[in-house]
């Protein structure tokens, strides 16, 4: 079944994309980019590269958060190295490197899974704290969401987010985080272990892995407003929009199965979510030049990296 319905998830998002595509796709034909979107463009790998190499640096921060002491450059060079495995069926296979590698460095098997798992959980709260942040954006620019006709003045929708902002930073609170991880560490093992579980306990709130993540998901937003910018004139009141809309896109093709890397849930929600204030044609190139920019980064990463390694070795 999971199996089924992750196929089914895939399936239906690219066929989404692709009918997309086909009833605009005489409008995107005529799409041009100058010289100047060219460089734009270019601006918008470098930064979507740089992000990729923030992201391994956030995850030696969690790594840290649990008293471990990692060779940084190492670890960077095998986030980069690994990064580009997501787009393997499963969307498991970039985890699996990157808990081999820490173990391969002497980091406990418990404490190296908990640092993977922990760094999407934080990066899914980063992308949710800046959604409801800009929620109201996106309430705006989507009538269906029928946020106006509801009567909610602004003070309530203010409220709202306040309210939503305070459940995601309780959320990654040791006094919540704590309970789940020993309780998934004891149906793990089941006694069996030696290692204490207080060694794989937050002892803080993991305060400045999320603002890195935070950072992370703002170098990411940036890179996809100027992949934009390349096409279109985008106005600085759009830049809350393009945010918002941005990061609950990329949450959802984090979260949802079947979408490895994301890949079709992404441009699935952000066609959606987008098209009703930008022209649809526009909105299917910029995304897909932002998922090719993706890519290209990731693959320059991790090829930098196993230059780098070499070199080094």
């Amino acid at each position: 079944m999971k199996k089924f319905l992750r196929w089914f998830i895939l399936g239906g998002t690219l066929f989404f994309v692709g009918k997309a595509l086909k009833d605009h796709w005489l409008e995107v034909a005529v799409i041009r980019i100058d010289a100047v979107g060219w460089s734009i463009l270019t601006i918008a790998t470098g930064i979507t590269l740089f992000a990729h190499i923030w992201a391994g640096w956030m995850w030696i921060w969690i790594l840290k958060e649990f008293h471990q002491s990692v060779s940084t450059p190492k670890f960077i060079q095998v986030y980069l190295k690994t990064n580009i495995a997501k787009y393997l069926p499963g969307n498991v296979w970039h985890y699996y490197g990157r808990i081999l590698a820490a173990k391969n460095a002497h980091v406990s098997s418990g404490i190296a899974t908990l640092s993977v798992l922990l760094e999407p959980l934080l990066m899914a709260a980063a992308a949710l704290i800046i959604v409801v942040l800009f929620g109201s954006e996106l309430a705006i620019n989507n009538n269906n969401l029928g946020i106006n006709n509801l009567g909610v003045n602004n003070l309530g929708i203010q409220i709202v987010k306040l309210i939503g902002l305070l459940i995601l930073l309780a959320a990654v609170h040791p006094w919540f985080l704590n309970p789940v991880i020993g309780f998934l560490y004891q149906l793990k093992n089941k006694g069996v272990s030696n290692q204490s579980i207080s060694d794989f306990t937050l002892e803080r709130y993991p305060f400045r892995p999320l603002l890195g993540e935070l950072v992370f998901l703002c170098l990411r937003g940036t890179g996809f407003i100027l992949t934009i910018f390349a096409l279109t004139p985008v106005n600085f009141e759009q830049i809350p929009l393009l945010f918002g809309a941005f990061s609950f896109a990329w949450v959802l093709g984090l979260v949802v199965p079947g979408a490895p890397g994301g890949l079709g849930v992404f441009e699935v929600t952000a066609i959606a979510l987008l098209q009703h204030r930008f022209p649809a044609a526009l909105v299917i190139s910029a995304i897909a030049l932002y998922r090719l920019i993706s890519i290209l980064a990731e693959v320059v990463g991790a090829g930098f990296a196993s230059l780098d390694e070499g070199f080094s070795s």
